[in-house]
């Protein structure tokens, strides 16, 4: 019975737990992260706020959550797309644009977690380690074609200057040791161009400037594949 008991409790935590992520997304599309206030969550739950701190136990708790989630969620969409195009024996260039394409499909659907996780920073609030596992999930994707690139001969090194030269030195160290410096720096400028051209759409700098926006984004992630030196 004991068990019984600890399973349905569980359960309960779980349900409990969804329940109040799902009003603080409400509240982010609403008023914004650096207004997210657990009080607020409480009461839109019907919970006094002593009960809503055995769950999250300050706001910058909840947030983290929130955060790791969204990370996850782009993660995973990202993951499915290359894993379809890889499957069907599709080329690197092909499978970098496939999760370039599925990280703008994923910043559209979820426009508020994407601000989120992308957009300012929230005031008084810094991301613990704890969100890095699932922060890395895109780049990891891209170093891994790249990666397979690189040992498939598929790889053109862009060159450097030798100004740079230390500092991708260095970004390999830390990302890459198994990829020429070059390729490392080349990946991190294409990884922050990619989700520059999703916020540039995302939060309106394209207005009346780029129309036809898919066209448009498939030829600049194209482009960005290209410039790491995938053929």
């Amino acid at each position: 019975m004991s068990s019984i008991v600890r399973g349905a409790r569980a359960r309960a935590r779980i349900e409990v737990t969804a329940a109040i992520k799902e009003e603080a997304r409400r509240q982010l599309a609403s008023e914004g992260a650096a207004r997210l206030s657990l009080r607020a969550v409480a009461r839109e739950l019907g919970m006094v706020s002593s009960a809503l701190y055995r769950y999250f136990p300050s706001r910058d708790d909840l947030l983290t959550a929130l955060i790791i989630d969204a990370y996850d969620s782009l993660g995973e969409a990202a993951e499915s797309a290359h894993a379809r195009v890889t499957d069907a024996g599709a080329a690197p260039v092909e499978r970098w644009v496939a999760v370039g394409e599925a990280v703008r499909a994923w910043a559209l659907a979820h426009p508020q977690e994407y601000a989120l996780i992308y957009g300012s920073p929230v005031p008084g609030y810094s991301a613990p380690q704890t969100t890095v596992p699932a922060a890395a999930r895109v780049g990891l994707l891209l170093i891994g074609i790249v990666r397979d690139a690189h040992q498939g001969h598929a790889l053109e090194v862009p060159l450097l200057t030798d100004e740079l030269v230390p500092e991708a030195v260095r970004l390999g160290a830390d990302l890459a040791p198994d990829l020429p410096p070059g390729a490392v720096a080349a990946l991190v400028a294409a990884w922050a161009q990619l989700f520059g051209l999703v916020g540039f759409e995302l939060f309106g700098q394209f207005n009346r400037v780029v129309e036809e926006r898919e066209p448009f984004f498939r030829f600049a992630v194209t482009r960005l594949a290209q410039e790491v030196g995938l053929r």
